[in-house]
């Protein structure tokens, strides 16, 4: 190495001629401080000494952090012998699962499918909002109260725009509650079925049955929320699939949940509040029993309690991934040696 002493700029070398062979390609570390070379053996057995001169050289001096003797190295490699046949023993217990490359094909498939459904919803809407926003721009430069208006009038159709492609996204996401039931993912159940079946409840009892609700600007909220959510979640399980983690994702995946669930549980709510004066004007799911007492049981209720069960759900699924981004997220724990 060519390098600056008290003689100035020199060429230094050394020679060092080992007790027994080590392989040819040494490891090389430049830090601030000092060159680190690491040189393997070729047979991982105990040396006498380092060089094959008995007298150690003057420029050599052993660095006792690293030193083992010939007791704590032979214990040392057992353990490496050990760890390597448990390893083996384990593997060799697992039964090989013949539909593995299967099971993998149709969880890729599923999370791409899921990624490209609700990455159209999520561009359609985009694109929309602002080609509409644009136009209400423009009319509310000439009248405040037309302005409002338009601006309101700019989400009436994206029930009647989305709704089929939101449809098919809901309707395969329940493939998650089956995953997680036969094992094939190791999601726990319960967030996935208060996930799937709240916004199904929600798309198809309170959007799907009242035309009077497809027109509220609470629809746009309630879709774009979802599909924002899934832009990150079903890339991040695609990778996953594949063993392969970007970081960038993992963070966007673990991240953007901690506002838009909130935000996405607050428009389920509002589009709730908004469907029981209807429900209650038209009876519609409302059950009449055949009893002395002439009982009926009003829908309005059942919404009122589901409203409940809403919150509930919010609160247990924020808990769920609040758990899951320390296990990701988190300070990794030191191994104590």
């Amino acid at each position: 190495a060519q390098g600056h002493g008290a003689k100035g700029d020199n060429i230094y070398e050394f020679e060092i001629e080992f007790l027994e062979p080590v392989e040819p390609k040494p490891v090389c570390r430049v830090t601030q401080r000092q060159l680190n070379i690491t040189v393997q053996k070729k047979e991982s057995n105990w040396w006498e000494r380092l060089t094959k001169q008995e007298k150690r050289p003057l420029f050599l001096a052993p660095d006792f952090d690293r030193w083992l003797d010939e007791s704590d190295a032979e214990m040392e490699l057992k353990e490496k012998e050990e760890e390597k046949i448990n390893k083996m023993k384990i593997e060799s217990r697992v039964p090989k699962d013949p539909f593995k490359h299967l099971k993998k094909g149709y969880l890729i498939m599923y999370n791409l499918v899921q990624f490209l459904g609700f990455s159209w919803i999520f561009v359609n809407m985009t694109v929309r909002l602002f080609i509409l926003g644009k136009g209400n721009m423009e009319i509310h430069l000439f009248s405040k109260m037309v302005g409002f208006l338009c601006l309101t009038d700019s989400f009436y159709d994206t029930f009647h725009t989305i709704s089929d492609m939101m449809y098919f996204c809901q309707t395969l996401a329940l493939m998650e509650i089956m995953n997680s039931l036969i094992g094939l993912v190791r999601s726990p159940l319960l967030p996935a079925v208060l996930q799937v079946f709240g916004r199904n409840f929600v798309l198809f009892v309170i959007l799907g049955s009242l035309e009077e609700m497809q027109s509220k600007p609470v629809v746009f909220f309630i879709f774009y929320f979802w599909s924002i959510i899934e832009l990150f979640r079903y890339p991040y399980y695609m990778l996953s699939c594949i063993g392969i983690e970007w970081k960038p994702l993992t963070w966007l995946r673990y991240t953007v949940w901690i506002p838009l669930y909130p935000l996405g549980g607050l428009a389920e709510a509002v589009s709730v509040v908004q469907s029981i004066p209807i429900f209650s004007e038209t009876g519609k799911f409302s059950l009449g029993l055949p009893n002395p007492l002439n009982v009926t049981i009003q829908f309005p209720f059942v919404l009122q309690i589901y409203l409940i069960a809403l919150f509930l759900g919010v609160f247990i699924n924020y808990r769920h991934l609040y758990k899951q981004r320390k296990q990701h997220l988190g300070p990794k724990k030191r191994k104590m040696k």
